[in-house]
């Protein structure tokens, strides 16, 4: 059987599916429609030409170019990541880096109002808590408020909290919420996970907790708690007289590097769920 035939089509105006010849040969010498126009060439911006059929032109301006004695003049201001705790005395973002690569020891001496502020905030971050407490209805609501309905906050009785598995895109923090005298932890130290402990008042064994810790964050102490405090943090005596005058929402945080002042303000978010500032639960 003889296959088909079929006439061309002849199309002159190139508006069907033949284009019109290239060049002189049937064209008229007619321009490519994504070729620049003569006018253009002229008055184009100095510098090489763009090349044809590789996206639009662009604004008819010379191209931003940065000359390399310039580079040195380019700044970037980057602040300190972590959780904004409140302000200090100069009115500043106060920011705690709760996260690192390296197990982190956090000592909280105050009350479990303070301690759910900074997991709600550590939350905002983008990281995981995990609650060991011997009050678990009073740490319920906020598991259930926090992360916008995600399973970001998980509650558990003491001494049943599994391995976390904390990672640099998944960090942990790991709140201890169990009195004034803790059982040890069952955790092992893991890069991306820190543990924070809530000491409603130093008992017996908190200096030693103190002292290992590698970072502590302290409310309104008595006059004997803050001598206590003073002599296990090496505190100037100036600062530590402070302790026992601090109002509800204000604390100190120290290391071994420094201390500093820090007035933690609740959002209406958080006064809402939590409640006000407090010391005492």
């Amino acid at each position: 059987m003889a296959s088909p035939t079929y006439q061309p089509r002849v199309n002159t105006t190139g508006n069907g599916w033949r284009n019109p010849p290239i060049g002189g040969t049937g064209g008229g010498g007619r321009r490519l429609s994504h070729q620049p126009r003569p006018e253009e060439e002229q008055s184009g911006p100095s510098g090489p030409k763009p090349r044809p059929g590789f996206g639009l032109r662009g604004p008819r301006r010379s191209p931003h170019v940065l000359t390399a004695e310039s580079l040195a003049a380019l700044t970037l201001p980057v602040g300190d990541d972590g959780v904004i705790i409140g302000i200090d005395p100069q009115n500043q973002p106060a920011v705690l880096s709760l996260l690192r690569p390296a197990p982190l020891e956090i000592a909280l001496v105050g009350s479990m109002w303070m301690a759910q502020v900074l997991a709600l905030r550590t939350v905002a971050t983008g990281a995981r808590v995990a609650v060991e407490t011997a009050r678990p209805p009073a740490w319920a609501q906020m598991a259930q408020s926090a992360g916008g309905g995600q399973q970001c906050v998980s509650v558990h009785d003491v001494r049943q909290i599994a391995p976390q598995g904390p990672s640099v895109s998944s960090p942990v923090l790991v709140v201890r919420d169990m009195g004034a005298r803790p059982p040890r932890n069952q955790l092992a130290p893991s890069p991306w996970q820190s543990v924070l402990t809530v000491l409603p008042f130093l008992g017996p064994r908190s200096p030693q907790m103190l002292g290992r810790a590698d970072l502590v964050g302290l409310q309104r102490l008595s006059p004997e708690e803050a001598e206590v405090v003073t002599r296990i943090m090496r505190l100037p005596e100036q600062v530590g007289a402070v302790l026992p005058t601090l109002s509800d929402n204000a604390m100190l945080w120290c290391s071994r590097e420094g201390h500093q002042f820090v007035m933690t303000q609740p959002t209406e978010a958080e006064t809402n769920l939590l409640g006000g500032p407090r010391r005492m639960d």
